[in-house]
């Protein structure tokens, strides 16, 4: 499967969503139905100012990247870009915004509404390996820095590992081919365009714009804009099979 997350799409399914006291907003960049083994998704929440978002879990397992603003997550400071997993009933939190508010995309490879309040459903917490990962801030390349890359270059922000999990930063001049590796382990990966253009087929992604590809999927050719390209590779874990 190959999905794409659009601005455009964004901006055509944004609405306000009730979350306790608060309103916060929710953009759906890509959207695959809601099949139970993939169904991939990518939704802009938008977290109003110095709102707090009670420790949680989900039940699958998921990215989120920060993109503007400000807060916090548990004890760790967040400012744009950061990243950071957390596995399918994995708590964290709260999730804290600054007085300017904060934005984040949540990704995942299986379509999950809702989040359940580690204090009102510790029973619903079942047991298996528990697993979080987190880095930034992750610097956006400027033009002149991308126009000068001769070359390709993968700096690796969360470690890759056997369970599939792990993340890359790539800056590739203009007009190369792009051949992210994958991780066998993984149900697949997002791009995620940090600075200039990312081409896939008939498609030209701009900045924050992603690309899901599951593991089964035969790899695309990708290429870079001619002013050159910084993407963010998300390798996606499947869930741990002791989850239902």
């Amino acid at each position: 499967m190959i999905r794409l997350g659009t601005r455009t799409n964004g901006e055509l399914r944004r609405r306000t969503i009730p979350v306790l006291d608060d309103s916060y907003f929710k953009a759906e960049w890509m959207e695959s139905g809601a099949d139970p083994s993939l169904s991939p998704t990518v939704a802009l929440i938008e977290q109003p100012p110095n709102s707090v978002l009670m420790p949680h879990f989900h039940r699958q397992n998921q990215f989120q990247l920060f993109v503007d603003g400000s807060g916090s997550i548990g004890p760790s400071a967040l400012s744009p870009l950061s990243i950071h997993y957390a596995g399918a009933y994995t708590g964290y939190g709260p999730l804290v915004a600054g007085p300017e508010g904060i934005k984040y995309f949540t990704m995942r490879s299986v379509c999950e509404t809702g989040l359940v309040p580690i204090s009102d459903a510790r029973e619903k917490m079942l047991r298996g390996p528990k697993r979080h990962a987190q880095c930034g801030p992750i610097n956006i390349a400027s033009e002149a820095v991308l126009l000068a890359l001769t070359d390709v270059q993968t700096e690796t922000v969360i470690p890759l590992a056997d369970d599939g999990l792990g993340a890359e930063v790539i800056h590739s001049p203009g007009a190369l081919k792009l051949l992210p590796q994958r991780l066998p382990a993984s149900a697949g990966f997002f791009l995620v365009v940090l600075a200039g253009t990312l081409i896939y087929a008939d498609a030209r992604l701009g900045a924050l714009e992603s690309l899901f590809v599951s593991t089964d999927e035969i790899l695309p050719v990708f290429a870079a804009g001619k002013g050159g390209l910084q993407v963010l590779v998300l390798h996606l874990p499947r869930k741990e099979s002791v989850y239902p």
